[in-house]
């Protein structure tokens, strides 16, 4: 946060929620039209001030002083996107934007001032290449630091070096963008940006907070940060046109590593590595598929050429529609192929194995269930995934092989480190309450099966509200099957889940449980029911 800040150029379109809301919507921005945002005024048009519409009014004031008021809301997606090509359009002249927000985005003086003859003569190319680009009206303004641009743009002033404090110094405290610390420094006395940078720093920041410290600081002429410039995005999408339409497998698999070996070259060209793949294909009839390959390693150019033969070969083999589970072939050959890189990193982000690669048997691992995805789609393949949870099956999530291996819940499930009362795990997991201690059940039944539990004299074990047993279990009877000696048990656990959403709320207890034969079990009452929920190996 030190030295003095960076000549800045920033160009800003004023009304640009309007203007948005005219480039996408369609609403004409000429006539009166009002931005809303919690029923309150955040951008209207030069028809809407005429009228005496304001930001900050309600919607009702507002509709009361301009009756033939458009309202629109408030959509800063919209507004965004609507920006995207304005930037774009900056970006062809001058290097290195950064985006402020939608309407106002900055770049360094210094190179468009050198290259384009002047800064006001760089300020009126852009202005002129915007408005001949996008048809969007625009001001730039030139000063020692972004937020001292941002003003001095609304203005469309171009600022002497050096001049940036006495610029701001006569300017209202409002001009900070901050309501509450305008309207506080307003009852204290201080009404400018040069009242408010002449008070010590220290007392500033001691008063009024970091907030306040940074303010002071913008007031000042200092920026608290430099610009964060945008790289352009190089286009690393790759793409085959083909006048003969692909119908055969060994014509696509020629494409195919033709097509890979392009991508490859053109992603180690920028130091680039694919870890996520993209493969869109449209038919000879029109019709597009699309599907994306993700790879927990670097996807080589033999291997990138290996997933688009894969995906060809399933798109082409596919059934005919009338039965099985492969997908429908398309009805005509393939005339166009794109790669498009969705997930990049830079080459050297991932680190190979100790002896070169990250292993020969793993890699042909992960090549044969990659082509059983591209056959059989990606869900056809999954792999599980521990987290936290009381339950077993809240415990383990599938998801497809080579999706992002995310817990659902937070937290590894009990450990041998895991204390049976609190649930809390030796490395320092989230806590789960009335989860099992280890070591856990080796299967976990999809459905639990019904059962019932006896004691020695042969009547029903059953559990009382205060989790009391009313005699040591003694038989087990699974379903309809024969009586099984119970010869050790523990327990229970119990678990009071979600009281707070009656249609949501479970309560149970668990036990373990060792037969006669060996076997051992855990067992659930719910609702004076028995339940086997897991098996033990």
């Amino acid at each position: 946060m030190t030295g003095a800040p960076a000549r800045t150029l920033l160009l800003w379109c004023p009304d640009w929620p309007v203007l948005a809301a005219e480039i996408v919507d369609g609403v004409p921005a000429t006539g009166p039209v009002a931005v809303m945002h919690a029923n309150r005024v955040v951008a209207c048009s030069e028809r809407a001030r005429a009228e005496g519409v304001r930001r900050g009014l309600r919607k009702r004031e507002a509709q009361g002083r301009c009756p033939q008021l458009t309202v629109v809301e408030y959509d800063p997606g919209r507004d965004a996107r609507a920006f995207e090509p304005v930037v774009a359009a900056v970006e062809e002249l001058v290097a290195g934007v950064e985006v402020v927000r939608p309407g106002a985005c900055a770049v360094a003086a210094r190179g468009p001032g050198r290259y384009l003859g002047g800064e006001e003569a760089a300020a009126e190319r852009i202005i002129e290449h915007v408005a001949q680009s996008c048809l969007v009206e625009s001001q730039v303004g030139i000063a020692d630091g972004v937020f001292a641009a941002g003003l001095a743009a609304r203005a469309g002033r171009v600022v002497a070096p050096g001049g940036t404090p006495e610029f701001l110094a006569g300017l209202p405290v409002e001009a900070l963008g901050r309501s509450a610390l305008a309207d506080l420094l307003r009852r204290l006395g201080v009404r400018t940006l040069g009242d408010f940078a002449a008070l010590p720093a220290g007392d500033v920041l001691a008063r009024f907070g970091f907030d306040g410290a940074l303010a002071h600081r913008l007031a000042a002429g200092r920026d608290h940060r430099p610009l964060a410039v945008r790289q352009p995005p190089a286009d690393l999408t790759v793409t085959a046109e083909h006048d003969e339409p692909i119908d055969r497998v060994d014509a696509a698999a020629f494409v195919a590593r033709a097509l890979a070996e392009r991508l490859h070259e053109r992603l180690a060209g920028h130091g680039l590595a694919c870890t996520r793949l993209g493969i869109e294909a449209v038919t000879e009839h029109g019709q597009e598929l699309h599907r994306v390959w993700r790879h927990d390693g670097l996807l080589t150019a033999a291997a990138i050429a290996d997933r688009v033969r894969w995906q060809l070969d399933g798109w082409l083999s596919g059934s005919n529609g009338r039965a099985g589970a492969r997908p429908a072939r398309p009805t005509a050959g393939i005339i166009r192929l794109r790669l498009i890189p969705d997930g990049v990193i830079a080459q050297a982000g991932l680190q190979a194995g100790l002896w070169g690669e990250t292993g020969e048997e793993r890699e042909r691992a992960h090549r044969a269930l990659s082509r059983v995805q591209g056959i059989l789609g990606p869900e056809a393949v999954v792999t599980a995934v521990l987290g936290g949870g009381r339950s077993l099956a809240d415990q383990v999530r599938l998801v497809p092989w080579g999706d992002e291996r995310v817990p659902a819940r937070p937290g590894p499930p009990a450990d041998a480190g895991a204390d049976p009362v609190t649930g809390r795990g030796g490395g320092g997991a989230p806590p789960w309450p009335g989860r099992l201690p280890a070591p856990a059940p080796a299967v976990v039944l999809p459905s639990p099966l019904a059962a019932t539990v006896h004691d020695a004299a042969g009547e029903p074990v059953v559990i009382s509200a205060r989790l009391a047993v009313s005699a040591p279990p003694a038989r087990l009877v699974v379903g309809t099957g024969q009586p099984a000696e119970i010869v050790g048990w523990a327990g229970p656990w119990p678990v009071d889940e979600r009281w707070w959403a009656p249609a949501e709320a479970r309560r149970r207890a668990r036990f373990q449980v060792s037969l006669a034969d060996g076997a051992a079990l855990l067992l659930a009452v719910e609702a004076g029911q028995w339940l086997v929920e897991a098996i033990y190996d």
